[in-house]
């Protein structure tokens, strides 16, 4: 099962999500909570496997809980699923760089939003890879390259290295294939690898490690 918590000031909202995703025969939500300060609490009490959080709630935004409980310094970070009202690259892009493993709009269709979960629970991020690149790109002046030389891409061997600019550079898994002559399930052991030496959780962080590393950059 699926651990479920739900972070959403609007009760009514909250109501339906945690119907709909209760509904779920692999999901059980384990949580609720109405502002950002309880959503900390509750993640750290709860330990839920995905955390699906609202942007815009007092005391705390989501973008502040993801970052304290899935940023870089939480100690257990949480698989968050930013669900908002608001269509806006630079709400996505400050999500993502908190350390959200996806964005969802409210509008969209509730099975999409159990789907969505099912994805971030798998380790994987909901944003395709060309979206991702698309924000991280316009965004690439606030995430210059801060890694010296030596630093955690010295851990990948060159094929990884060269698969890890394939995923920045928004290549899918069968692109990535197509472009290096290898399999998919060859190239889905690369990922696996480069995220484990790594220790990311999933494609977004490693486009974001790319970025900041400069072994890409926005103009290619």
């Amino acid at each position: 099962m699926i651990r479920v918590l739900i972070c959403e000031d609007q009760q009514l909202i909250r109501a339906g999500y945690v119907a709909v995703l209760g509904a779920q025969p692999d999901m059980e939500v384990v949580g609720q909570a109405g502002n950002g300060r309880d959503a900390v609490t509750e993640i750290g009490r709860l330990r839920p496997d995905v955390v699906v959080m609202d942007i815009q709630m007092p005391l705390l935004d989501g973008i502040e809980v993801t970052r304290r409980v899935a940023g870089p310094d939480a100690a257990t970070p949480a698989k968050v699923l930013v669900v908002t009202t608001f269509n806006v690259g630079q709400y996505v892009y400050d999500a993502l760089r908190a350390g959200a493993s996806g964005f969802l709009l409210k509008d969209a269709p509730l099975d999409e939003l159990a789907e969505g979960v099912r994805t971030v629970a798998r380790g994987e991020s909901l944003l395709s890879p060309a979206v991702t690149r698309t924000l991280i790109g316009r965004y690439a002046d606030r995430i210059q390259p801060v890694t010296p030389a030596g630093g955690p891409l010295d851990r990948l061997a060159p094929r990884e290295l060269e698969v890890l600019k394939l995923i920045a550079g928004g290549l899918s898994n069968a692109e990535i294939a197509a472009e290096l002559v290898i399999g998919v399930e060859t190239v889905k052991t690369y990922v696996s690898r480069i995220l484990t030496k790594l220790d990311l959780r999933d494609r977004v962080q490693a486009v974001v490690l790319a970025y900041r590393t400069g072994l890409v950059s926005a103009a290619g």
